[in-house]
């Protein structure tokens, strides 16, 4: 049984709270039967310096993606995952991670693609956590194997691919990666080895909104308002729209998707998770350079 919606998320107005729950819900619950927590950071070795007391660690690297095809795990080595965290089919699981959740965005966005149903992100993630002073451990948790079906993954709805961008030319295109990896000045992240495609730029008419402004000095995501005039009233986006976001490898982006998905209540929004690190070094594909906007 699905645990209770957290009321805090439920007065913030977000289109789906049920996908959001405050950090004092998160200790309020901890324990409680049906939870699995879930820490996804992009500093892997970070799990264990300490997490939150239970919380089991997937390594996006190595547990989410396929290791020889670039792709995401199969539904076999999914249900293994699972059955090895601890995590049934109708668990609540809820998500956190480093940087703002980027890392935990981009595995609840995984999650999403096999249709798990009860799978939610920590507000504030693991920031947030900390600087509270709430408890961090660093026991590992030896979950009980959990009984996970095999569930075919279902790419169809969230995720797309690069001739579903080419074919998207012309429609609303989220590039949430920096100013200057937009621009093309800059072909990875600030203070990234440059080594991210043989070309900088942009997909042609995608508007530019860095995935980070969509969040708190504390980590937490922006008020409703605050999120609306982002990506409304500065993107020209409305809830209407068919929308594909991406970034370099789809981890940024998923922040985003996230955003836009859950917090703001868009219908038809899409990962390109092959964004520019295919993109820009595919041959005859268009590209911008420049501010574009």
């Amino acid at each position: 049984m699905a645990l209770p919606v957290d009321a805090q998320a439920e007065s913030a107005g977000y289109a789906h709270p049920e996908r959001l729950v405050s950090t004092a819900w998160l200790a309020e619950h901890l324990g409680q039967p049906g939870l699995v927590v879930v820490e996804s950071d992009e500093d892997v070795l970070l799990y264990d310096t300490g997490h939150v007391p239970g919380s089991v660690k997937v390594d996006w690297h190595t547990e989410l993606n396929d290791p020889v095809t670039r792709d995401y795990v199969d539904g076999e080595r999914f249900a293994a995952l699972m059955r090895a965290k601890g995590i049934s089919r109708d668990s609540t699981v809820v998500i956190y991670g480093d940087r703002n959740n980027w890392w935990a965005a981009y595995a609840l966005w995984v999650f999403t693609l096999f249709g798990h149903p009860d799978v939610r992100l920590l507000d504030g993630g693991r920031a947030k956590w900390a600087a509270e002073g709430r408890e961090l451990t660093t026991a590992v948790p030896e979950p009980v194997a959990a009984d996970y079906p095999v569930v075919e993954r279902d790419d169809s709805r969230v995720r797309a691919f690069k001739d579903d961008v080419l074919a998207h030319l012309g429609s609303p295109l989220i590039d949430v990666r920096s100013p200057g990896e937009y621009t093309g000045e800059l072909l990875h992240m600030p203070d990234y080895p440059q080594e991210g495609a043989v070309r900088g730029g942009h997909v042609p008419g995608a508007r530019n909104v860095p995935w980070a402004t969509a969040a708190a000095e504390d980590a937490t995501f922006r008020p409703l308002e605050e999120l609306r005039a982002l990506y409304e009233g500065g993107a020209g986006l409305s809830p209407e729209d068919d929308v594909v976001v991406y970034c370099r490898i789809g981890e940024r982006s998923s922040h985003t998707w996230f955003v836009l998905t859950h917090l703001l209540g868009y219908d038809r929004v899409r990962n390109y998770d092959g964004s520019w690190t295919e993109w820009g070094n595919s041959v005859r594909v268009p590209i911008e350079t420049g501010s574009g906007q």
